[in-house]
């Protein structure tokens, strides 16, 4: 396993499209681990391949409950709504609100090529269209939306608990 160079700000691979993978074989699997550990070395919830630079499908999520890997992930349902500050490891230090469904059903398949259906709510919903966004050429700052009135106040009301 690797730790993989995580690229920020206005790299071109943060903007494209991924192809599909079609091959699951020891690359892919070599590629998923470097990628969990990159992401866990980076103290983040989540990390897309266009972020090292790899224009597949394929994203990894940990959220707390263990690692979630996603080969071809396609989001089949969505439910609520839910604002939040979101970040990312390719825009450190920057956060903005963004509003997301608060329940997200996917299908994609693991690293052996076998298909699987979850769903995330919450933290882990939100990472799931995050990643998948991501797969898509598209990045969190492009939903940021001013928070609604008191949200700031209530985060400083989290903070003394």
């Amino acid at each position: 396993m690797a730790i993989r160079r995580i690229f920020t700000d206005n790299a071109p691979c943060l903007y494209k499209v991924c192809r599909p993978v079609e091959k699951f074989d020891k690359r892919l699997s070599e590629l998923i681990d470097d990628m969990a550990e990159t992401m866990y070395d980076a103290e983040g919830v989540g990390l897309a391949a266009p972020q090292i630079g790899i224009l597949r499908r394929v994203a990894v999520i940990d959220c707390g409950d263990g690692l979630i890997e996603l080969i071809n992930p396609k989001i089949i349902e969505t439910s609520g709504e839910e604002g939040d500050l979101e970040g990312c490891l390719s825009f450190p230090e920057r956060t903005g609100y963004v509003v997301r469904p608060s329940v997200v059903k996917l299908q994609a398949y693991d690293r052996n090529g076998d298909l699987f259906e979850y769903t995330g709510e919450g933290l882990v919903a939100r990472a799931m269209l995050h990643e998948c966004d991501h797969l898509d050429g598209h990045v969190y700052l492009e939903k940021v939306t001013e928070p609604p009135e008191g949200f700031e106040d209530a985060m400083d009301d989290e903070d003394d608990i």
